[in-house]
Formats: C-alpha cells, sequence, structure tokens
C-alpha cells in the first residue's frame, strides 16, 4: 500500500512548494508530473496505465483540454516507431541479427571481442530496440568465456553499447522521437535521417572507443568458445535486401523530403504483403503498445509545459541563476541531464526539459545535448532497459555497474559538450 501512497504524499509536496512560485494550473503541472514519474520509479502501477494519466488529469485540473491532451497519442512520430518496431519483430523473427552479430563478431580476434560486442549492441540498437538488442546479445556474451572478470566486461559492453548506439538514429530512443516531435511542433528546422547520422555517428564511434577501451584495460588474451556460424536463408536474403531499401531511403530522404515516418510505416506494413508475409497479425502483439502511450504521456507534457507558460517562467528563475558563458551552460546541462536520468525515465525528463531549455533561447544544439545526454545512463540497473537486463544475469553487482558508469558518465558529459560546442555549429 505504501508504493501506491508515496508518490501521492510526493506529489502534494511539490504543489505547496511550488504555489509559492507558480499560479495553480502551473503547480498542478508540475505535481502530476512528479506523481507519474514517482509511479513510473516505483512500478507500482504498469508503465502504461502512468502514461495515460495526463488524459484524464490534464482536463481535470483546467491544464489542457481533452482534444489537446488525445491528440498527443496519435503523433505521427508514434507511427514511425511502430513502422521501425515492425521492422524490428521481423529481424528477430528470421534470426537475422544472430547472422549480423555472428559475422561481426567473427571479424574480430578474441583479446578485442569487448570492442566487437559494444559496437555490434551499438549497430543493432541504433535500429532496433535497445532493450531487443542486449537480450539478444547477452547469452552470447554469457556463453563466450567462462572467465567471469572478462564476461562480466562483455555483458556491461552490450548494454553500454546499446545505450550509446540509440543516439545514432532518429527513432534509436524514445528521447530521440520525442526532439523530432518537439522541432516539429515548434515549427524549428528538422532533422532528416541521414543529417542526425551525421551529427552522432562520430560521437558515438568517440563513445565506443572509450567504453571498449576502458572495458578491455587488465584483460589478457581469454581463450573464447567457439561461436556457432551462421549463413543467411533465402528468408533472410529478402529481408536483407527490404532492411537495405529502407536504409538508402533514409538517408535518401534528405532530398525526397519525405516524412520518415511514411518510410518507416511503408516498410513496415509491406513486411505483411502475401508475397513476403515476414509478419503476420498476431506478430503485432510484439509491439510495445505501453511504449506509444509513453510517448503519447512525453509529447503531452511537453505541449502542457509550453501551453501553462511554466517552461518560460522555469526558465526564467534558471537564467535568473546565470549569466555564464554557453561552454558553461552546455556542460551543466549536459550535466543534470545525465545524472537525472539515472533516477528517473529519460522519456518524461526530455519531456519536461525540452521546452523549458526552448524557453530560455539558447541555441537549438543545447536540444540536441540534452536529448543525447538522456541516453547516458550507466550507472544503475533501474536507470534503463539494457542496464536492468544486464544486472538480471546474475553476474553483476550494483557496486561493478556504479563504479564504471560514473566514469563513463562523466566522459560523456565532457564529449558530448565538446562536440555541441565545437563539432555540431
Amino acid at each position: 500500500m505504501k508504493q501506491y501512497i508515496y508518490p501521492l504524499i510526493i506529489a502534494a509536496i511539490v504543489f505547496a512548494l511550488a504555489h509559492m512560485y507558480f499560479n495553480t494550473t502551473s503547480s498542478s503541472l508540475l505535481s502530476i508530473v512528479v506523481l507519474m514519474i514517482a509511479f513510473w520509479m516505483n512500478e507500482a502501477l504498469p508503465l502504461g496505465v502512468v502514461s495515460l494519466f495526463p488524459i484524464i488529469l490534464f482536463p481535470l485540473f483546467h491544464i489542457l483540454d481533452l482534444k489537446e491532451v488525445s491528440t498527443n497519442y496519435s503523433h505521427h512520430i508514434i507511427f514511425l516507431f511502430i513502422g521501425g518496431f515492425l521492422m524490428a519483430i521481423a529481424v528477430e523473427k528470421t534470426n537475422l541479427h544472430r547472422v549480423l552479430a555472428s559475422k561481426l563478431i567473427s571479424i574480430f580476434p578474441p583479446n578485442k571481442l569487448i570492442f566487437a560486442m559494444s559496437f555490434t549492441s551499438a549497430l543493432l540498437s541504433a535500429f532496433l530496440s535497445n532493450t531487443t538488442t542486449t537480450l539478444l546479445l547477452l547469452p552470447i556474451a554469457l556463453y563466450l568465456s567462462t572467465d567471469e572478470k572478462f564476461t562480466i566486461r562483455l555483458v556491461l559492453a552490450i548494454a553500454y553499447g546499446a545505450s550509446i548506439g540509440g543516439i545514432i538514429t532518429p527513432i534509436g530512443t524514445p528521447p530521440n522521437l520525442i526532439l523530432m516531435g518537439f522541432l516539429d511542433d515548434n515549427n524549428l528546422p528538422t532533422l532528416t535521417f541521414a543529417q542526425w547520422m551525421l551529427k552522432t555517428i562520430p560521437l558515438a564511434a568517440i563513445m565506443l572507443i572509450i567504453v571498449s577501451f576502458v572495458l578491455s584495460w587488465g584483460i589478457k588474451e581469454i581463450k573464447i568458445e567457439k561461436l556457432a556460424s551462421f549463413t543467411l536463408n533465402s528468408q533472410q536474403k529478402k529481408l536483407s535486401i527490404i532492411l537495405g531499401l529502407m536504409i538508402v531511403m533514409l538517408f535518401a530522404n534528405a532530398f525526397l523530403k519525405i516524412p520518415d515516418a511514411i518510410i518507416l510505416l511503408s516498410f513496415g506494413l509491406l513486411l505483411f504483403m502475401p508475397k513476403l508475409q515476414f509478419l503476420v497479425w498476431e506478430d503485432t502483439k510484439k509491439i510495445p503498445y505501453e511504449i506509444v502511450f509513453l510517448f503519447g504521456a512525453g509529447f503531452s507534457i511537453a505541449k502542457a509545459f509550453v501551453a501553462t507558460h511554466l517552461a518560460d517562467k522555469i526558465s526564467q528563475i534558471l537564467l535568473s541563476f546565470t549569466h555564464s558563458s554557453e561552454l558553461l551552460l552546455l556542460f551543466i546541462t549536459a550535466t543534470v541531464v545525465t545524472f537525472a536520468t539515472e533516477i528517473t525515465s529519460n522519456t518524461a525528463l526530455i519531456s519536461i526539459a525540452l521546452p523549458i531549455i526552448y524557453a530560455m533561447g539558447i541555441d537549438n544544439n543545447m536540444l540536441m545535448l540534452a536529448t543525447i545526454c538522456a541516453s547516458y545512463a550507466f550507472m544503475l540497473p533501474i536507470a534503463t532497459p539494457p542496464n536492468a537486463i544486464a544486472f538480471s544475469s546474475g553476474i553483476i553487482k550494483i557496486q561493478t555497474m556504479a563504479k564504471y558508469g560514473l566514469l563513463f558518465n562523466i566522459l560523456a558529459i565532457i564529449t558530448t559538450t565538446l562536440f555541441a560546442y565545437l563539432v555540431w555549429k
């Protein structure tokens, strides 16, 4: 019973404190957001249930009317996600991911296998769910060696690689899609698939090299169990062609200017065609619809912060405390977002952060920086699904994950801040 009462008490305290600075509507919004975050964290209610709270609570507390809230749950970015996830289901169903993992791992010698695992995980996670990627690669890592220290490093390489890989594409992780939707909703310059990847691939590559190098430090040559080889069957070959065409279309879209959601959903629906039939309707049960609702909640929160002018009010408070240089502001933003995402939903966090940053009138690179840093949750098992899955293997202690995670958080903050300040301009 306590797990249901505590979020309500915390929300009530937030409302009382917020009411000292903001009006009733803004204070209600803050308390509802905190209530949702508390329930997301303690998992007393299913994630999808909590994500539907705005549809009921925002109209009741006169934050947004029902129509304004409900339209966020059919945002076009959501259909981009659905199209991408249909492709991911087909890849998993045909075992194409195993072939890709086997091919990539065979390229690396045993003493570079940590590099192989992190890069393989990142590549898969760029286009597939980071949860799916981690679940699929974890058994391989646990099988490869009987050396516990080495296996721990492999498991962490998969988890951290999946998180880093998520920043590479707009569909790699929910915060990326939240940013795309926010840019579109506020008539800001949006990024195509190609433009996004040109910004993020160099950063992701550097982060993967850093993570792999640190995890490989002190590891002597290890005897590796022979991994079963895979060859493409006819179904996998056909799916590879379709996947390749989709990627080419997404890159060509820099010139075609077709909404990415149309491309992703079209290729996703193509998988149901009779001649191909990689998927049947029963397969759609694997789509994590709670994530769809989570997107809707994220877009609703972002819209509410703008509509109530709460983002402007918070930005003015923040600006009154700082007249810092742009570099320092970038560093502070990266630090706050990176460590905040360790204990809360990165989707909820970025939904709150983007309107505030936008209202501060700072360069749009700050929006990109915050979004990328929302994926840097390396310290705690609760921070991100890849971390939780790695911890569930039973081979990693929280102290070990926290030790490596703290180091990688700091390195990620510094690296991303420098990229935003020196490269993305």
